[in-house]
């Protein structure tokens, strides 16, 4: 158990870390993601939150049953009940009795870079809803495969964000909205997106060049540059170097290609270029993600 507040940026944890709660477990999960379990026993608080800056979901592990937010009346949490706080939002909360929760933090590009290929909308078409006490299965499913996961050794941890990325992508499934103040500018007609979107997927074993994607889109590369960028979030080599290392993720999880062979699958010249590609995005060399991913691969909720 941590004593003292870690450092760290979340505004969300810096609040709690102001009130009377215990901070149980914390971990950095990489990817600029983390979680923290909190367990707060008091007669009553007020706890506010003003747009933290980043996104936080949410579960009530224990307890909560006469904690409530204000403008939400007669709604109360209880355990397994969820809440997710985008990073625009501002809430008050008064909290009675005993509360046990679980936060995992994380930056509104972490939920909405995969809204390309998991949703077919443009990133920056979307945010986190503000959501009090909602039921999900699936993603409290997540939660205590988190909890049950531990957080101390480095495979312990690539385990942790495993968990954690899949719970953002269910997240994004079933609690994204479209901005509020979105007024598009500029960027890829949705046909010309997925049209580039597809190609990308149906060619990373092989060298995609900006020429490619420019004729493809019908434009100058100067002007496909640019245009990408807003639709897409990145610049096309950082999407297809994004997707390489998500391809590679998935297959070194399926744990039955060589090694040699996803390098090429992935479109990396070698199995040394893929080992360091691969460890300086996700934090461990491929056999190594592969080891600790692999055998417990069927074990993931």
């Amino acid at each position: 158990m941590h004593s003292r507040p870690l450092p760290i940026s979340h505004a969300v944890f810096t609040t709690m870390s102001g009130t009377d709660a215990t901070l149980e477990r914390f971990a950095w999960l990489g990817d600029g993601m983390a979680a923290a379990i909190w367990q707060r026993d008091t007669r009553e608080a007020v706890t506010s939150y003003v747009q933290p800056g980043h996104h936080t979901l949410s579960c009530y592990l224990g307890g909560g049953y006469r904690t409530e937010r204000a403008g939400v009346p007669g709604r109360y949490g209880a355990p397994q009940r969820l809440c997710s706080m985008p990073d625009w939002h501002e809430s008050q909360w008064v909290v009675r009795d005993h509360l046990r929760l679980l936060h995992v933090y994380f930056m509104p590009e972490h939920f909405t870079r995969r809204a390309v290929v998991e949703l077919d909308r443009e990133p920056r078409e979307l945010t986190l809803a503000d959501r009090t006490y909602f039921e999900s299965p699936r993603i409290v499913q997540l939660c205590e495969a988190l909890l049950a996961q531990s957080w101390e050794q480095p495979d312990d941890l690539l385990r942790a964000n495993e968990i954690s990325h899949e719970a953002l992508s269910e997240l994004l499934r079933s609690q994204a909205i479209v901005r509020r103040d979105l007024r598009l500018r500029g960027g890829l007609a949705p046909l010309v997106r997925r049209r580039l979107a597809d190609y990308i997927e149906q060619h990373l074993a092989q060298a995609v060049t900006l020429g490619e994607l420019a004729q493809l889109a019908c434009m100058s590369e100067f002007h496909l540059a640019r245009m990408f960028r807003i639709s897409f979030g990145m610049p096309p080599s950082s999407w297809v170097a994004q997707r390489r290392i998500e391809r590679a993720r998935a297959l070194l999880k399926a744990g039955k290609l060589p090694l040699q062979q996803i390098a090429a699958a992935c479109g990396y010249a070698d199995l040394s270029h893929f080992s360091h590609r691969f460890s300086k995005a996700v934090g461990a060399p491929p056999g190594r993600y592969r080891q600790a991913l692999g055998a417990s691969a069927s074990s993931f909720p």
